[in-house]
C-alpha cells in the first residue's frame, strides 16, 4: 500500500479536450476556469488568433484561438464549445476556445512520450508530450509556448 501512494504522487492531472478530430491534454495545475461560449468582443487591430475579450465576473480576459493559433482551420462554436481561463504567475489570465471539454485523467511519467521538435512544424511547437490514457493518445499543451507569445492584444 504504501508504494502505491508514492506513485501515485508523481501523476499529474489534465483535462482532455478536442479540437477538431484531435484529443489534448492540459495541465490542470494552469486551468482557473471552464466556461461556456459567450460573447467575445472583436479587439481591433489585434494579433490574428485573438477572438477578443470577454467579461469573466468584472475582470475583462483576452480569448484565443487555440485553431488558429497552430494554423487549422477557424472555430465552429457548437453547444459542447468552451473557454478555459488559464491563469499564471507572473501573466494575466487567459482565455483560450476549445470545442469540446471531455474528461480529466492521470498521467504519469511512464504514460507520457516526450516530443523532439525537430521538424518545428506550427501544431508540434506548442505540444511537449503525447499522453497514452488506455488505448487512446492525448497530445499534450506545453501551455508555456502560448504564452511566451501571450502579446497584449
Amino acid at each position: 500500500m504504501e508504494y502505491m501512494e508514492t506513485t501515485e504522487e508523481t501523476k499529474k492531472q489534465y483535462i482532455v479536450v478536442k479540437i477538431g478530430s484531435e484529443q489534448y491534454g492540459i495541465d490542470i495545475s494552469y486551468i482557473d476556469n471552464i466556461v461556456r461560449m459567450q460573447k467575445i468582443t472583436r479587439v481591433p487591430t489585434s494579433q490574428y488568433y485573438f477572438k477578443g475579450v470577454i467579461n469573466l465576473r468584472g475582470e475583462v480576459i483576452p480569448v484565443m484561438s487555440i485553431r488558429r493559433k497552430m494554423g487549422l482551420e477557424d472555430d465552429v462554436y457548437t453547444g459542447a464549445s468552451r473557454i478555459i481561463i488559464l491563469k499564471f504567475e507572473q501573466k494575466d489570465a487567459l482565455g483560450v476556445v476549445v470545442d469540446e471539454v471531455r474528461e480529466v485523467i492521470n498521467l504519469g511519467p511512464s504514460d507520457i512520450d516526450k516530443v523532439s521538435h525537430g521538424s518545428q512544424e506550427t501544431k508540434e511547437m506548442f505540444i511537449n508530450g503525447i499522453g497514452k490514457n488506455g488505448e487512446e493518445l492525448v497530445s499534450l499543451f506545453d501551455i508555456n509556448t502560448f504564452i511566451d507569445e501571450h502579446e497584449s492584444i
